[in-house]
Order: structure tokens, then C-alpha cells, then sequence
């Protein structure tokens, strides 16, 4: 999804947001579309799996494959997504934004028992966000609000998957961190969706140079 504001700004800042299953993470995120296209930059919204042949595959494949093959399919639609979609829309001058990234990429096939050192060297040629967004929340409440909007996938339905996922998350920042990555952890279970995407907005408009802040 593609907006663009009254003004051009062309901004090209790469955005990723992750977080355990029913942190909020797409409320958020269009939130965060929401506010920056209202102060005139252009934003475009993409998620993973992507919308292209190999996310559309890695989605109707989630419940029969497992495993390193799984985590080498969701790996190949990311590479497919930055060559397809993310860097020609930063190109053009775009803010994009993405739900969900390396962070899940870190995360998912560890369910299934795939080495994190594995999905590590699977994830660390992607192309970096200018800002790595974490969200935090509380796991018992994760897990309610997917007991209440129903699971989606197989590994939602994991013996203690929120509390195990809330954990692998943190994992996750830590190995993103030490590599050097930006990395904003944002706690999201204490305050409404809209007040989050404000204080990622506000976090991102600090990466943008003075001089093009002031023009």
C-alpha cells in the first residue's frame, strides 16, 4: 500500500516493526503510516510474507512444512521482497514500512527447533532498516487477545507459544543489537496503538538530516 502526503519530501527511510502475535503490530503500523503521510511524507506499507509468488507459497505452506525448509522459504520471499518491492519504493523516495522482518525471521522457525546461529546467517545479508522497531508486550496479554481474535497459525497454538515468542523476541533484539543494528524496543501493552506510532515517528524523524528536516 502506497500513500503520499501533500508534500515530497523523499525521505527513502526503511522501517521494519516486529513483534510477538498480538502485540499490535499492524494497528501500528497504520497508525504510523497514518501520521507520517498527514505531515506530507510518501509511505509505503508492505508486510512479510510478501504479497509476491514465494510469500504467497511460504503462507500456504506454513502448516505442512517445517523446519529449515520453511525458515529458506520465508528467507527467499525476503530477498525477493527487497529486491521487488522495498528498494525500488526507497528509491523513489519513500518511507517504507514493513510488518515484520529479520526480527520474525529470527523468531518463527525457532518453534520448530531451527538453530538461531542458522537463521541468523539465513537473515544477515538483508538489506538493514534505518530503524528496527521491537514492539514489547506482556505475554499474558498477547495471549489473550489471541485466545479472543483466534490463532492463526501452528505456531500460535504452541504450549506456552506467547510466553516462549515474548522471549525469543528479546533474544532477537540482542543479536540485532550487538550486530549494529538500530534498534527501538517500544513497550506497547502500557499505552494506546496511536501513542506508540507517534513515538516511533518521533524516534524516525531523528535519523533525517537537519538539512532536509528544514527544507
Amino acid at each position: 500500500m502506497t500513500s503520499k502526503g501533500s508534500s515530497s519530501h523523499g525521505r527513502n527511510l526503511f522501517v521494519s516493526v516486529d513483534g510477538p502475535s498480538g502485540a499490535g503490530k499492524t494497528t501500528i503500523v497504520r497508525h504510523l503510516a497514518q501520521i507520517l503521510v498527514a505531515q506530507g511524507e510518501h509511505v509505503h506499507v508492505t508486510a512479510e510474507p510478501s504479497s509476491g509468488p514465494i510469500g504467497k507459497l511460504a503462507s500456504e505452506l506454513t502448516e505442512t512444512v517445517t523446519g529449515h525448509s520453511l525458515a529458506c522459504l520465508y528467507a527467499a520471499d525476503r530477498y525477493h521482497h527487497i529486491e521487488t518491492e522495498i528498494i525500488p519504493h526507497l528509491k523513489t523516495g519513500h518511507i517504507v514500512i514493513t510488518d515484520r522482518y529479520i526480527a520474525s525471521g529470527l523468531v518463527v522457525q525457532r518453534f520448530d527447533g531451527v538453530d538461531p546461529v542458522f537463521l541468523w546467517q539465513l537473515n544477515e545479508d538483508a538489506e538493514r532498516p534505518d530503524l528496527v522497531v521491537i514492539l514489547e508486550a506482556d505475554p499474558d496479554v498477547v495471549a489473550d487477545r489471541l485466545r479472543e481474535r483466534g490463532r492463526h497459525t501452528r505456531f500460535q497454538f504452541a504450549p506456552d507459544s506467547s510466553h516462549k515468542e515474548v522471549e525469543y523476541y528479546r533474544q532477537a533484539t540482542e543479536t540485532l543489537d550487538a550486530a549494529g543494528f538500530c534498534v527501538l524496543q517500544v513497550d506497547c501493552s502500557r499505552q494506546p496503538p496511536e501513542q506508540s506510532a507517534a513515538f516511533i515517528r518521533d524516534r524516525l524523524m531523528l535519523l533525517v538530516p537537519n538539512e532536509v528536516v528544514d527544507s
